[in-house]
């Protein structure tokens, strides 16, 4: 749930105006969304990790590590919403189970009220979403850090988010191609949304651009790259009204523009329980750069399956995790560390 301030401002200011106008519109939100309060799970053991590096986004860094890690294993980063945490994501998302099944690396970038009154991750800030500045760059650093620290494979480094988290891995897709391999936008925008617009504008009605235009800011976050382009997944709740379904076609829009890619999909098809559309663009090697994934008849969060099956995973043990389709199963499916 991003819930930026009207304008990007230092975050002195910052601080001040989004101390009236944020708490409110987290609190109207969340109530809508949250419902019932959800009952408890166990929690997820994580490791702080200090000293990652210069972290000049002030951003806290949390790792699940499996008991029995191979060599060269991927390094998987996850994003939170705005009002959760690292410890909230990782009890509810399914990812841990995963790391422990394929053999993984998890890492979990937190942000903090400090930064942002709701413990959003900034994506809308120029301070914060553009390479070798703020978050976007302690997120790297967090990366960087797993990879040597845990013998990871620098080849292999992913990033998934949702909402603000999901904003903010399009940010490091854009702004780091040459890290990260690929990515999963859930409940994000596209990047750069802001640079002529407003956050709030960005979210709901959404902004309609061409995917030329779309692809142009992408090649202005590292101009002198020269690709491969990483590899993207978008999923949405077909009833957000948080962050509007607009957001997942301009965002298909982007990244396959980037890819040179019709936005006509190669092949659809339904997966999961609830018959998500699964729609996939596919480049002339065979590979499936690009895909969108349409949960029904969900609203604004992470789609999760409770249960123990092959293809279940995560909890609804907290907001904003809604009881659909265990997205994260499918994202590393798509990273290629799961099947």
């Amino acid at each position: 749930m991003p819930v930026p301030p009207r304008q990007a401002l230092p975050r002195s200011r910052w601080s001040r105006i989004a101390a009236r106008l944020l708490p409110v519109a987290a609190l109207v939100l969340g109530a809508v969304l949250a419902g019932p309060a959800p009952a408890a799970n166990a929690a997820v053991t994580l490791t702080k990790v200090g000293n990652f590096g210069s972290n000049p986004g002030a951003l806290n860094m949390y790792v699940y590590k499996p008991a029995s890690l191979p060599a060269n294993a991927p390094v998987v980063v996850a994003l939170h919403g705005c009002t959760q945490s690292a410890q909230v994501y990782a009890d509810n998302s399914g990812l841990p189970e995963l790391a422990d099944r394929d053999k993984f690396v998890l890492v979990l970038a937190e942000t903090t009220s400090s930064n942002n009154l709701t413990k959003c991750f900034n994506w809308f800030q120029a301070g914060d979403n553009r390479r070798d500045q703020g978050e976007a760059l302690s997120i790297r650093q967090m990366a960087d850090h797993a990879v040597s620290a845990y013998g990871g494979d620098s080849k292999r480094v992913y990033i998934t988010g949702l909402s603000a988290g999901g904003a903010m891995t399009s940010v490091m897709l854009a702004t780091y191609p040459d890290v990260f391999s690929a990515g999963a936008v859930v409940a994000g925008l596209p990047y750069n949304c802001t640079k002529n617009t407003s956050p709030y504008l960005c979210m709901n009605p959404g902004l309609d651009l061409s995917p030329g235009e779309w692809a142009q800011r992408v090649r202005e976050a590292y101009p002198s790259y020269e690709g491969p382009w990483p590899r993207t997944a978008i999923w949405y709740g077909d009833r957000d009204t948080t962050v509007v379904p607009r957001n997942a076609t301009e965002l298909r829009d982007q990244w396959t523009a980037l890819h040179g890619l019709s936005q006509t999909p190669t092949r659809t098809s339904s997966i999961g329980p609830n018959a998500t559309q699964h729609d996939e663009y596919v480049t002339s090697d065979g590979t499936v750069a690009v895909e969108v994934n349409k949960v029904p008849g969900i609203n604004h969060g992470t789609p999760v399956d409770p249960g123990t099956g092959a293809e279940q995973c995560g909890s609804t043990g907290a907001p904003y995790f809604l009881d659909s389709i265990c997205s994260s199963y499918w994202i590393t499916k798509f990273f290629g560390l799961g099947g």
